[in-house]
């Protein structure tokens, strides 16, 4: 084996311009929609315990009954609620809301407004005995009964809206990320046969020219072959996994091409475990290849380099050559590909520019967000 081929595996592990580590910052934790739940039940039911308690002393002054019976009224109402709330889940009452479901659940609200309202007189009653003229009077208990009635009913309504828009809302991010899917599947599937195509093209001219070279070779194809069926399922590697299989398809073709390829590596050691698209690295390549190195008659080098910034991980393909004429690169296939691979991972926070760089170099530059690397 050419003492070049045995280096370029040892290329990856070189970097140049290392960045000093910073401490990430200290982001508060989002709320959870079970923390929501709990502080909305609880300032809702305490806003209105509040506000009936100031009332009802307003009307027979300061009692002592009366502040413990909102209190007491407080925490059931609460329970009764979250008992509602759980039946309604397991019931699937949410699902289709049609009339009679309203009607149950707006029967189950009122139902409730009962038993809040006896539990109001009753307990007036176990500390005051007879004297609870004004709480048990038939006049105040219907009052009372359809004040709670719509604040019973008020949060059943709140609640399902909430529960059947954050519902499709999941619902529609399903879809979509079905979509998303299916799309990235498909983009995968068409740059596979591409890549498999010139790599076995690549070994066609030595079967009968340099069986030893040949047989070299068709041992890398499988390893990318390998690579190319394992790869994440999440459409996403590491990029350390990406270099190396980018490292065997160069050695493939520095055996085809001999001294017209010279390439080297930079890899910042910490963009290593940063994730990024299966095949988007060794599409920068082969572009580089077919469309700079390949029209070149003295050959020339390909630069590949990987560079951890703060919170975004930028990867740089450059070859020998110039770009010539309008917006070029935006018909190929494969750039074209990577384009809308970044789109549908990582929208507008990702992108790919091609653009002549300095020293007669071509230079193919993605960027993808990393908040690993902050």
């Amino acid at each position: 084996m050419r003492p070049h081929l045995t280096r370029l595996r040892g290329l990856i592990a070189a970097h140049h311009n290392s960045v000093l580590d910073s401490p990430a910052p200290l982001y508060n934790l989002p709320m959870t929609r079970k923390t929501a739940y709990w502080l909305c039940q609880i300032g809702g039911w305490g806003v209105y315990s509040i506000l009936g308690f100031c009332f009802t002393t307003w009307a027979v002054g300061v009692r002592m009954d009366v502040a413990i019976g909102y209190a007491l009224f407080f925490v059931y109402s609460i329970a009764f609620t979250d008992w509602l709330r759980r039946e309604m889940i397991r019931r699937h009452w949410l699902d289709d809301l049609s009339f009679g479901r309203v009607a149950k659940l707006f029967g189950m609200g009122s139902l409730l407004a009962v038993l809040q309202t006896s539990l109001i007189a009753g307990i007036s009653f176990l500390f005051l005995g007879r004297h609870t003229e004004y709480v048990t009077e038939p006049i105040v208990m219907l009052e009372t009964w359809w004040g709670i009635t719509w604040v019973n009913g008020t949060w059943i309504g709140l609640y399902s809206a909430i529960t059947r828009r954050r519902r499709q809302r999941e619902k529609d991010a399903r879809m979509e990320s079905a979509l998303r899917d299916a799309e990235l599947r498909a983009l995968e599937a068409q740059i596979n046969p591409h890549f498999l195509f010139n790599s076995l093209n690549s070994i066609r001219g030595l079967v009968t020219e340099n069986p030893a070279l040949a047989q070299e070779m068709i041992t890398r194809f499988a390893t990318l072959l390998r690579y190319n069926l394992n790869r994440d399922v999440g459409h996403t590697v590491p990029l350390s996994a990406e270099a190396e299989v980018v490292a065997d398809y160069l050695a493939l073709e520095q055996i085809r091409l001999d001294e017209r390829l010279r390439v080297q590596f930079y890899i910042d050691p910490k963009a290593n475990s940063v994730q990024v698209p299966p095949m988007l690295l060794q599409t920068l390549v082969e572009n580089a290849l077919k469309h700079g190195i390949g029209r070149l008659p003295e050959g020339g080098e390909i630069r590949i380099r990987a560079a951890a910034e703060p919170q975004t991980l930028v990867l740089k393909v450059e070859n020998s050559g110039q770009l010539t004429g309008g917006k070029i690169g935006d018909s190929q296939i494969g750039l074209s590909n990577i384009r809308e691979r970044l789109r549908l991972l990582y929208g507008e926070r990702a992108g790919i520019q091609l653009a002549n760089g300095d020293a007669n170099h071509v230079a193919a530059t993605v960027r993808i967000p990393a908040p690993a690397l902050a």
